[in-house]
């Protein structure tokens, strides 16, 4: 089915995408309908059902176009899964999974059935990621379907009884059947057209949790997302510390996690891409060098792992806090919170690089200074060569993966997460090369990426115009978000050539003109996180 808009010479089409229904726009990406001037207006599909899209033009070359895609045809329901055990990839222990072996469905339905209970089985296959297996992921054992989801909490009391373990689901955010609702917010900006600047920014504070709108409003931005993953607990570290890799007005912030997918933003906005990078801090003190595993982080403490030495992996692992015994972190004078405290050793570094003072951990960065505490053999290294008066150097190196350095000024930022989506105009997701699932484990990563979720997503198009789009979920609104699959065919149908995976759930936001347009997942309302994507107006002067 072909849906025309009436108004100009952009269509919106349905593109199949894992067994969902999403209405998307092409002709070349949604940038094509801007108007001239500053106006709002809304495109009036003429197809029963389908979408009625809404644009505005912020400023010139800067457009947002929000619609919410309905499925009439879509039944969900709540549902009871029955849980499969499973084995915990980086412990090795004993877990659960929402779907399990042929043998362990056909075992559980006779036992149900015994028990008096009305199983299905269901087939769950694997989306076309890059790096996983083909064919049947596994199988998924369900019972009944209820309008509420209190209903389903109640049938699923007999089910645990019985001696099984259960789960409450909504049948809606199921990759094998489409969504019936889809809140999206799209923006792109055209660096050709837009006077002002974009970047990615944690607000002034390394080492604090903001909410998307209130960056928005104190830098008086156009439209604001949210960017990376980010620390949310004190058990992992400092919260609001980046996880993963960023930097902000040409200064590296925090370390990469790994290789994993980037939006780097130069020259304010001017040139963008997307690319995987990987990071290296080497730290001399005279003829020693020693190498630096972290910037802005609690020693010995790495969200998301990525990092050499770290245990129990030294991969990207997605939401998993892996530890090191020996590790050198630098701070810089962006880290707005107290010093970690412990044991170790730490230097403070005046503007030149010179030592300052060595001893304890703890304190305050200074002022355009720096620090560097290290843990277990980083801490004799420290203890060994920083002197007072002595200068050290701190030099970085980002790398793309053909090798490619990437260099940075004072108009350029860089935000990254997980997964890639679009490479080079193709649907490609590195999945679980990038940590945030795993092939011998589906009690890992499962609902994180083949489940709809609230998800935000960043691209670059051929004309090098920028893309940054929000989907809600978990019901907000009524809203089911996107899988990782449906989230590649989106920004692929939008006219992106390369696209990666934002922080999603809870962070998911997007601000125009300071104000939220989408609807936060998260029962509080909008989640603070721990950095952005602003768009910013032309400054006087």
């Amino acid at each position: 089915m072909i849906l025309k808009y009436t108004r100009s010479a952009a269509r919106a089409r349905v593109l199949m995408g894992s067994a969902a229904a999403l209405a998307v726009i092409t002709s070349g990406g949604i940038a094509e309908t801007a108007q001239a001037t500053a106006t709002t207006s809304t495109t009036a599909v003429q197809a029963a059902g389908a979408p009625s899209w809404t644009t505005r033009t912020i400023a010139p070359g800067v457009q947002v176009r929000s619609a919410t895609i309905v499925n009439s045809a879509a039944k969900p329901s709540w549902t009871i899964t029955v849980q499969a055990p499973a084995t915990g990839h980086l412990s090795g222990a004993a877990t659960w999974a929402a779907v399990g072996s042929q043998d362990w469905a056909d075992t559980t339905r006779k036992q149900l059935l015994a028990g008096g209970f009305e199983p299905r089985v269901e087939t769950v296959r694997w989306p076309r990621y890059t790096d996983t297996p083909r064919g049947t992921m596994g199988v998924r054992v369900r019972i009944g379907s209820y309008a509420t989801q209190a209903e389903a909490r109640t049938a699923a009391q007999a089910v645990t009884a019985a001696g099984f373990r259960t789960a409450v689901d909504w049948t809606g955010y199921d990759a094998e059947q489409p969504a019936d609702r889809q809140n999206v917010h799209v923006t792109v900006v055209d660096p050709r057209v837009f006077k002002g600047t974009v970047e990615g920014t944690h607000g002034g504070n390394a080492a604090d949790r903001v909410t998307t709108s209130s960056v928005a409003t104190k830098l008086g931005s156009l439209v604001g997302v949210n960017a990376g993953f980010f620390v949310t607990s004190n058990a992992d570290g400092v919260q609001g510390t980046t996880a993963g890799l960023s930097a902000d007005r040409g200064r590296l912030e925090s370390m990469a996690a790994g290789s994993r997918a980037a939006l780097i933003i130069g020259d304010g906005g001017r040139r963008v891409r997307v690319a995987d990078l990987t990071t290296t801090v080497t730290v001399r003190a005279g003829a020693a060098r020693h190498q630096a595993q972290g910037i802005n982080r609690v020693p010995g403490l790495i969200r998301n792992c990525g990092r050499p030495g770290a245990t129990p992996s030294e991969r990207p692992w997605q939401d998993v806090t892996c530890r090191t015994p020996n590790d050198l972190v630098l701070f810089t004078d962006k880290f707005g919170a107290s010093l970690p405290t412990g044991t170790g050793s730490q230097v403070v570094l005046d503007d030149a690089g010179r030592v300052v003072s060595v001893g304890e951990r703890g304190g305050t960065v200074p002022a355009d200074g720096t620090v560097l505490q290290g843990i277990g053999s980083a801490a004799d290294w420290l203890t060994a060569h920083a002197r007072t008066g002595q200068r050290i150097g701190v030099s970085d190196v980002i790398r793309d993966t053909k090798g490619r350095q990437v260099r940075l000024d004072g108009d350029d930022s860089i935000v990254s997460a997980a997964p890639t989506l679009v490479r080079d105009g193709r649907i490609s997701i590195d999945a679980a090369t990038e940590g945030v699932l795993a092939p011998s484990d589906l009690s890992y990563g499962y609902a994180w990426a083949n489940a709809r979720q609230p998800r935000t997503m960043a691209g670059v198009d051929a004309k090098g115009r920028l893309i940054l789009a929000t989907v809600d979920g978990r019901l907000s609104g009524g809203s089911e978000g996107f899988t990782l699959q449906e989230a590649a065919a989106f920004m692929r149908s939008l006219g992106a050539v390369n696209a990666l995976n934002l922080d999603g759930g809870g962070s998911t936001a997007m601000a125009v003109n300071g104000v939220l347009v989408n609807r936060p997942s998260d029962a509080a309302g909008e989640r603070a996180v721990g950095d952005t994507i602003q768009v910013l107006p032309r400054r006087a002067g």
